[in-house]
């Protein structure tokens, strides 16, 4: 259920720019989870972070070695 609030949420910022503004008036992540569930979306900080967080994967090798850098 989360992740579907999570997507919701990413779309009707999208759409509605006053929603945007209204999300990022927060200080912080723990602010904008906040301010996010008193609207309605229904997600933790944690599951927040667990949906949006690139994951890199470690490699060994030099810098100049992967592609674009």
């Amino acid at each position: 259920m989360a992740r579907e609030n999570v997507v919701k949420l990413f779309r009707d910022v999208q759409k509605n720019p006053s929603l945007k503004k209204t999300l990022n008036q927060a200080n912080n992540l723990k602010g904008f989870v906040t301010l996010a569930q008193e609207l309605g979306y229904d997600f933790t900080l944690q599951e927040w972070q667990d949906l949006t967080a690139f994951k890199v994967e470690e490699y060994q090798c030099e810098i100049s070695e992967i592609p674009g850098l």
